[in-house]
C-alpha cells in the first residue's frame, strides 16, 4: 500500500478538503481506508447527531494512525533486511 495515501488523507481531513477526500476514496487501493472515508463523508453531510460524525472521524483517524504505523514498520525490516 502507498504510505502516501494515509498521508494524503489526514492532510485532506486536517484542511477540511472533501472534495479532494473523495477522489482519494476512490483512487485508493485500501479498502478499509475507503470504507472509513465513505463512512465519515457520509456522517459528515447527513447526519445531524455531531457525536455521530465525530466517532466516524475518530474512527478514520485511529484507522490513518494504526495503518501508517504498520508501514513503517514494514519499511524498516525492508530496508534491514536488504543492508
Amino acid at each position: 500500500m502507498k504510505p502516501v495515501d494515509y498521508d494524503k488523507a489526514l492532510y485532506y481531513t486536517h484542511r477540511s478538503q472533501w472534495d479532494n477526500l473523495l477522489i482519494l476514496m476512490v483512487r485508493t487501493k485500501d479498502d478499509f481506508l475507503s470504507k472509513k472515508i465513505e463512512h465519515f463523508l457520509h456522517a459528515y453531510n447527513f447526519e445531524n447527531d455531531y457525536t455521530v460524525i465525530e466517532n466516524n472521524l475518530y474512527s478514520l483517524l485511529r484507522y490513518i494512525d494504526h495503518a501508517s504505523e504498520f508501514d513503517a514498520d514494514e519499511f524498516e525490516e525492508q530496508t534491514v533486511s536488504i543492508t
